[in-house]
């Protein structure tokens, strides 16, 4: 299954004015076959653009929607031509998390003999789901999420699985799970705390189920930037992709692999690691390329990486 994008984009050296990408990015013309749910876009050469497409049900996490982010984000791992991710939701709001009636079945219907068999049969349901926000996180390109409107549910498990968060001053965030009696189980309660640092908000956040808006985001470390509207906001996060995608993609996903890294483990295993790992990525060109622009006072955006 191949990720599909406009030919024109695949045109190498094609100009793409910045107005017409951020507009391209801000408004979807529906997902992009063969996914049902996202809409995959080139705005420029090395940045893919990931936006969930299904405005009509407020960007609803359905069925094909958790199989389908596994399929985009291994692909996407795998693709040379993209060194950054913007990830945004289509429609009046980013998500209003998971699609309960689409998802009835699997949760409130496990297949089973017994007791035993239908908690073996949930287990691997829950695990696979949790897979497709995992899948973000396993891909070494830097994803930048952009949110606007409300981020419901699923939406916080999907976001804070992400490397960098934007979001619009109409943003708002909500932890929704236990207002319909279950703990979330697809990433918040393990990475929310590790996001944001403060064990008590989180666990005020999960409790209660309140709103956080953006102005509270900001300042509690959830998102580092906050924009007037979704236009500016897309335009940030596009930028600010294309700053990424300048760099040597040695450095970029290497510094991404190691960042994940250290946060799980001890800061001697963690670097101990990263000695492991930059024996051998310091002996990329990457390197010799760089140091050489620096001395010639160029831009990193004049010099040409190779893939990776």
């Amino acid at each position: 299954m191949a990720l599909v994008f406009s030919s024109a984009f695949r045109k190498k050296g094609l100009f793409v004015p910045f107005l017409n990408a951020v507009r391209g990015m801000s408004s979807s013309g529906g997902p992009t076959p063969p996914f049902t749910t996202l809409s995959v876009s080139r705005p420029v050469d090395t940045v893919t653009h990931v936006e969930i497409c299904r405005p009509e049900k407020r960007n609803a996490m359905n069925k094909a929607f958790w199989l389908e982010m596994v399929d985009c984000f291994n692909q996407i791992a795998e693709d040379s031509e993209c060194r950054v991710v913007v990830f945004s939701g289509a429609g009046k709001i980013f998500t209003s998390g998971i699609d309960l009636m689409g998802m009835a079945s699997d949760i409130l219907q496990p297949e089973g003999d017994d007791t035993a068999r239908i908690s073996w049969n949930l287990r691997r349901t829950i695990a696979k789901y949790q897979e497709s926000f995992s899948v973000i996180e396993k891909c070494p390109k830097p994803v930048i999420v952009a949110v606007h409107g409300g981020c419901i549910g699923g939406g916080v498990d999907l976001i804070t699985a992400c490397d960098i968060r934007l979001c619009t001053q109409d943003a708002w965030f909500q932890i929704k799970e236990v207002d319909i009696g279950l703990a979330a189980d697809v990433g918040t309660l393990q990475r929310l705390p590790k996001v944001i640092g403060s064990r008590s908000l989180v666990n005020e956040l999960a409790f209660t189920a309140r709103k956080m808006h953006a102005d509270e985001a900001k300042s509690c470390g959830l998102v580092s930037r906050v924009f007037p509207d979704k236009e500016a906001m897309m335009a940030g996060a596009l930028e600010m992709a294309g700053e990424i995608a300048s760099k040597s993609p040695v450095g970029v996903q290497g510094t991404k692999v190691n960042l994940l890294y250290s946060r799980d483990h001890s800061v001697a295993e963690s670097l101990d690691y990263m000695s492991t790992w930059n024996m051998s990525m310091l002996q990329t060109q990457d390197l010799l390329k760089s140091a050489q622009a620096a001395m010639e006072k160029k831009s990193l955006k004049e010099i040409i990486f190779s893939k990776l």
